[in-house]
C-alpha cells in the first residue's frame, strides 16, 4: 500500500499564511514540543529599574520574533524549491518557541508586547516574499544574515539585563542558540552571501524596530 504526500497549491499556502499571522499577533502560535527553559529557573531579586528594563527588551525580542514569522511565512509563499519551503516552515515552527516564551516573560514582567506588531509583521511578510522571489540562494542568504544580526542582538540584551533575571537570559540563551542554528542550516543550503548594501539596509530597519518596541 503507497502513500503519496499531499502537494498544497498556491492558495493552500496563503490561507496557511493568514492562520500564521493571525496566531502570531494574537498570542496563540502553534509551540513545538520544547518546554519554556524559564521553567527550570526561580525569580530573581530584580528592583523595579531592573524589572522595567528586562520587560522592554524582552519587548523587542517578542517583535523581533513577530517578525521573524513574517519573514519566514514571506519566503514561504515565493520559495521556488519545495525543500527550501520546507526548511522556512520548520524554522518559523521554532520561531513560535520563541514568540510563546517572550509573550509570556513581557507578562511575568508586568509589561505589554509591541502595540505595532501587525506592523512589524506585514513589513517582514512582504520582505519575505520579495527575497523569495529572488530567488533560493537569496531567500537562504536573507535569513542567514537576519539570524546572524539577531544574535547580536541577543548578545547585546544578555550583556545588559541584570544577573539576577534568570528567567529572561535562560530564554534569551535558548533563542541565541536556536538562531545561529536556524543560520548555520541557511548557509549550508546554498545561502548566498548578501551584498554589503543590503546588510548595512537590514541593520537600518532592524534598528527603527527595536526602537519602535522598545517605547510602544
Amino acid at each position: 500500500m503507497s502513500t503519496t504526500k499531499r502537494q498544497y497549491s498556491a492558495l493552500d499556502h496563503f490561507l496557511f499564511n493568514i492562520d500564521t499571522g493571525v496566531r502570531t499577533l494574537m498570542g496563540t502560535p502553534e509551540v513545538t514540543e520544547r518546554k519554556n527553559p524559564a521553567k527550570e529557573h526561580t525569580e530573581g531579586n530584580l528592583s523595579d529599574p531592573e524589572i522595567k528594563l528586562s520587560g522592554r527588551l524582552m519587548r523587542i525580542n517578542h517583535a523581533g520574533e513577530v517578525s521573524a514569522q513574517g519573514l519566514y511565512q514571506g519566503q514561504a509563499l515565493t520559495a521556488k524549491l519545495p525543500d527550501v519551503r520546507e526548511q522556512m516552515t520548520r524554522a518559523a515552527q521554532e520561531e513560535n518557541d520563541h514568540l510563546d516564551w517572550c509573550d509570556k516573560r513581557c507578562k511575568e514582567l508586568g509589561t505589554h508586547v509591541s502595540y505595532l506588531s501587525p506592523f512589524w509583521y506585514m513589513g517582514s511578510l512582504t520582505l519575505g516574499a520579495i527575497a523569495g522571489k529572488a530567488g533560493d540562494k537569496w531567500s537562504l542568504g536573507f535569513v542567514a544574515e537576519t539570524e546572524h544580526q539577531v544574535v547580536r542582538h541577543l548578545e547585546s540584551h544578555l550583556s545588559q539585563i541584570s544577573p539576577e533575571d534568570n528567567k529572561s537570559r535562560a530564554i534569551l540563551e535558548q533563542m541565541k542558540k536556536d538562531e545561529l542554528r536556524h543560520a548555520v542550516i541557511a548557509e549550508n543550503a546554498g545561502g548566498a552571501d548578501l551584498p554589503r548594501a543590503v546588510k548595512l539596509a537590514m541593520k537600518v530597519m532592524s534598528k527603527v524596530m527595536t526602537q519602535g518596541a522598545y517605547y510602544i
